[in-house]
C-alpha cells in the first residue's frame, strides 16, 4: 500500500490498524505490540507504507483527510522513551573516538546504526590502539555499542557500489575522513545530497574543514595543546604542561555532533517535506567549547586568571593523597581549623584572599607537612565535617567499587567479545541500564554483520560469498 496526498497516519480504525484480542494493536508485521512501543513515521506523498522496526504500527487515514497545521505525520500513540530514533538508518563511516561516540549515542537511542569499516589492517583504527582484544581495545568498545559492522573495501569499484546501496534510504550519512578524502570516493554531501535530499551529512575532523591546517590529521592530545590546555595544565611541583590522559575533546565532540543530529531530526519530524543539510564539527570547536570558561578568564586576565580560592589541589597525606577543592574565600578558616593550624589567620601572609594568591608557593610550603603527617581518614573526615569538598585520590578500580557508585548503579558490568572478563561500562541517563547479551550492550566484530546487511540490501549468497572471495568484503 502506499500514501496518496492528502493521506494521514494516525487513524485507528483503518482496516491495518487491527485490534488484538487484548486490546492491544496489532503492526502490520502481525507482531502484536504495547501501546508505549508505537512510533511516528513521516512519510511523503507516494512513500511505501512499511514499518521502520518491528515494533512499529503503520496505519493510513481515509483518503482526504488534511495535514496537521503542524505537518506532522504519525500515530497518535506514545512514543518509546527507549529508542526515540527507531527506524533511523544511519551509515556510519567515521573511526576512532569522537564520530564513533556519536554515532553510538544514535544507536542507543535505537537507530540502526551501520558501522562501516575497511576489512584490511583490522577495521576502524580505535579497535588497534594500546592493549587489543581480539577484535577490541578499550578504545572501541565503547563507541561500537549497538551497532552492526559491515566491512567493506571503498577503495574498490564494487565496494562504493555497495556503500551506494547502503545509502538509498538511509536518514543519516556520518564520516570522519580528513577533508576532501570523501570527495575523491564520489560520496561528499553534493553527490549523496542528489540522490538523498532528506540526508543529514555530518562530518567531523580535527581542524574543520577548512583553513590551513584543515588537511592536518589531529587527535585529542594535539587540540589540547593547540588550544591551550596543555599549557594552562601544569604540575604543581614541576610547573610542566600536561595534557589530560583521558579523551576528553573527543569524548565531548561526539556529543556535541549528538546534539546537532538529534535537533536536526526534531526540526525534520515537523516537516512536511524532510529537507536534508550538511553538519560538520571538530574537535578544535569542541575542544574550544570544553574549554570555554578558562579560555575566557585567561584571555581578559591576560595568562594569569584569578583562582576562585586556595590553597586547592592534590596534597600527600600519611597513607595515600586527598583532593581539596575550597570554592570561597570563607572556607579559608575551617581549612586551618581542620589542619590544626588556626594561628595561620593571623599570619599577613595569608590573612586574605589576595594575599593568598601572592604567596602561594610560601602557603603550600607550609599546609604540605600537615598533611603529610595526618592518614587521607583523618584529612576527609574533618573536611567533610566542615563543608569543604574533599575526596581520597582513587584508581579507576578503586572508583568501581565505590559504595556510592554500587548504590546508584551507574555502571554496567558486560560481556564483550574478546574480553576475557566482564568490561564495565557506563549506562546512559534516560535509557535503560546496559544487559548482557542486548542489542544496545554489544560492540560488534569487525564486519559481524556484513552478510546481513548485505542481504537486506538485496544481494545474494552467491554474491555476498564471491565479495568475501575478492576481499571487498570481510566478515564471518
Amino acid at each position: 500500500m502506499f500514501v496518496k496526498p492528502g493521506q494521514r497516519q494516525d487513524d485507528r480504525d483503518h482496516p491495518l490498524a487491527v485490534r488484538a484480542p487484548t486490546g492491544r494493536f496489532i503492526s502490520v508485521l502481525g507482531e502484536e505490540v504495547p501501546d508505549t512501543q508505537f512510533w511516528h513515521r513521516r512519510v511523503r506523498d507516494g512513500d511505501p507504507v512499511r514499518p521502520a522496526a518491528p515494533a512499529d504500527v503503520v496505519i493510513v487515514a481515509q483518503a482526504g483527510q488534511p495535514w496537521g497545521d503542524d505537518q506532522l505525520v504519525g500515530t497518535d500513540a506514545i512514543m518509546n522513551w527507549d529508542a526515540a530514533y527507531a527506524g533511523v538508518k544511519v551509515i556510519d563511516l567515521t573511526g576512532g573516538v569522537a564520530g564513533p561516540s556519536c554515532a553510538m549515542m544514535l544507536a542507543q537511542h535505537g537507530a540502526d546504526v551501520i558501522k562501516v569499516e575497511t576489512p584490511h589492517a583490522g577495521g576502524d583504527w580505535s579497535r588497534i590502539l594500546g592493549r587489543t582484544y581480539e577484535d577490541h581495545s578499550a578504545f572501541s568498545v565503547y563507541g561500537t555499542l549497538g551497532k552492526r559492522s559491515v566491512a567493506i573495501d571503498l577503495k574498490t569499484k564494487e565496494g562504493t557500489e555497495i556503500l551506494w546501496r547502503l545509502v538509498k534510504g538511509a536518514d543519516i550519512f556520518m564520516e570522519g575522513f580528513r577533508p576532501g578524502t570523501m570527495k575523491r570516493y564520489g560520496f561528499d554531501y553534493a553527490a549523496v545530497s542528489e540522490r538523498e535530499p532528506g540526508i543529514l551529512y555530518y562530518s567531523i575532523s580535527g581542524f574543520g574543514q577548512t583553513g590551513p591546517l584543515a588537511a592536518r590529521p589531529a587527535m585529542d592530545p594535539v587540540l589540547q595543546a593547540f588550544i591551550g590546555i596543555v599549557n594552562e595544565n601544569r604540575g604543581d611541583r614541576d610547573n610542566h604542561p600536561h595534557r589530560f590522559a583521558i579523551s576528553a575533546i573527543d569524548m565531548f565532540t561526539g556529543l556535541l555532533g549528538f546534539q546537532a543530529l538529534a535537533t536536526s531530526l526534531h526540526i525534520q519530524a515537523r516537516q512536511k517535506v524532510k529537507q536534508g543539510r550538511y553538519l560538520e564539527a571538530s574537535l578544535m570547536q569542541g575542544g574550544a567549547m570544553l574549554a570555554v570558561i578558562r579560555m575566557i578568564a585567561q584571555y581578559l586576565e591576560r595568562g594569569a586568571a584569578t583562582r576562585t580560592s586556595m590553597p586547592n589541589g592534590v596534597f600527600d597525606t600519611a597513607d595515600g593523597q586527598l583532593n581539596v577543592t575550597m570554592v570561597r574565600p570563607t572556607d579559608w578558616p575551617p581549612f586551618c581549623e581542620v589542619i590544626e593550624r588556626s594561628d595561620l589567620l593571623g599570619d599577613p601572609r595569608f590573612a586574605t584572599h589576595t594575599a593568598r594568591g601572592g604567596n602561594l608557593d610560601e602557603l603550600y610550603g607550609v599546609v604540605r607537612p600537615v598533611f603529610k603527617a595526618k592518614s587521607t581518614e583523618w584529612l576527609a573526615k574533618r573536611f567533610t565535617e566542615r563543608n569543604i569538598m574533599n575526596y581520597k585520590v582513587n584508581s579507576y578500580e578503586e572508583f568501581l567499587m565505590e559504595e556510592q557508585v554500587l548504590a546508584t548503579g551507574i555502571i554496567a558490568w558486560l560481556t564483550q567479545p574478546g574480553f576475557s572478563e566482564l568490561v564495565p561500562m557506563p549506562n546512559i541517563p534516560g535509557l535503560p541500564a546496559f544487559e548482557s547479551g542486548t542489542k544496545r550492550a554489544h560492540a560488534p566484530t569487525l564486519g559481524q554483520h556484513t552478510r546481513e546487511v548485505l542481504r537486506e540490501h538485496g544481494f545474494a549468497d552467491t554474491e555476498i560469498a564471491a565479495l568475501i572471495e575478492k576481499k571487498v568484503v570481510a566478515g564471518p
